[in-house]
């Protein structure tokens, strides 16, 4: 493996992780009624994908 390249994948699921973390954010904060529902929006922000994990789960009825 050459080293100019042996980590681009690392980037690639960092730049995907880090725009679905934003864009989570954005979402259940616009939603949000109160305080503690914003906090509790920015946990679901930075565990967002173990959510779309399971939803997906759930939808394919593993």
């Amino acid at each position: 493996m050459s080293e100019s390249g042996g980590n681009a994948g690392g980037a690639v699921g960092g730049a995907v992780y880090g725009l679905g973390f934003i864009g989570a954010l954005v979402y259940f904060i616009q939603s949000a009624t109160s305080f503690w529902d914003g906090a509790y929006g920015v946990f679901q922000a930075i565990v967002w994908p173990a959510y779309f994990v399971y939803e997906a789960f759930h939808f394919l009825k593993l």
